[in-house]
């Protein structure tokens, strides 16, 4: 592979060093003038490239807050402060899972907190997000099935029709997007969405997507809606709704793509949370 040319702006030295490769991107540890890291995210031809560069304004909008900084940007090539190369999944590990859960509480409260800037314009709104949800549970209704598909649309739409409020989110916050480095935690790659905080604390509930004892523990999912609950000021009962029709809009997807096992497996979890649904008596 060519070792590729960034702006001469961005003032960087030596060479890159390639660290991953995704279906989406490349992305290259760098050096910048007087020697601090950087990272540069360098977006492939995709379908969903959209959703990388609406995180791109995210991002830009939360200035370092909770998040990674945007230093620079060249076409679909991202300048990215260094996060850090602990991921919350390996404190999860060493740890335990209920101090995991504590790290992304914080993490979760200092992207939600309120900015001063203007946020950006071209978020993708949560209900356009939703679509593939919507379209799976018209397709089981239409064909008579009540499918959990089905009621996570209702829940869905009761949330869309009734926010807690309505302020920019991440959109992917999981074990993998949050790291630790000189600046503590800071989640990365984000979406850009804009709608109702609870739905940034949802895909936490699926993850580590290798834990499926923890993912389906009831004692797990009770104990993150409440935390959770605390740090969006949200009932436990709307977090595990977020997390309901999350969980089914994740198999919407899988079930596009043709994914049965992943498919599956989040079906099964979004059962798990929905079976804990019932303890917690009141939404609001």
């Amino acid at each position: 592979m060519n070792v590729p040319l960034f702006p001469r702006r961005w003032k960087l030295e030596g060479s890159p060093e390639l660290i991953a490769e995704t279906f989406s991107s490349r992305i290259w540890k760098v050096t910048r003038g007087g020697g601090s890291i950087a990272i540069v995210k360098d977006l492939k031809p995709f379908d969903d490239v959209a959703d990388e560069l609406r995180g791109e304004h995210f991002l830009a909008w939360r200035r370092g807050k909770g998040a990674v900084r945007l230093l620079g940007r060249d076409g679909h090539r991202m300048l990215l402060e260094y996060a850090g190369d602990r991921l919350l999944s390996r404190h999860l590990v060493e740890h335990g899972d209920d101090s995991a859960t504590a790290v992304a509480a914080e993490v979760l409260a200092e992207l939600s907190a309120p900015s001063r800037h203007p946020p950006p314009v071209d978020l993708q709104p949560l209900r356009e997000r939703y679509v593939s949800l919507f379209r799976k549970a018209r397709t089981d209704r239409e064909s008579g099935k009540q499918s959990l598909y089905v009621e996570a649309a209702a829940i869905a739409e009761r949330l869309l029709g009734d926010p807690h409020e309505t302020r920019p989110l991440h959109g992917d916050l999981h074990h993998d997007n949050i790291l630790h480095g000189p600046r503590g935690w800071l989640a990365i790659d984000p979406k850009g969405v804009l709608g109702d905080p609870g739905f940034d604390a949802a895909n936490m509930f699926y993850n580590p997507l290798d834990r499926d004892d923890l993912c389906n523990d009831p004692r797990r999912i009770a104990h993150m809606a409440n935390v959770f609950s605390a740090t969006l000021s949200q009932p436990p009962r709307a977090i595990l709704d977020h997390a309901i029709a999350y969980g089914c809009l994740s198999a919407a997807w899988h079930h596009e793509d043709r994914n049965a096992v992943d498919e599956n497996r989040e079906l099964s979890v979004a059962a798990a949370i929905l079976a804990v649904r019932p303890g917690f008596r009141t939404l609001r």
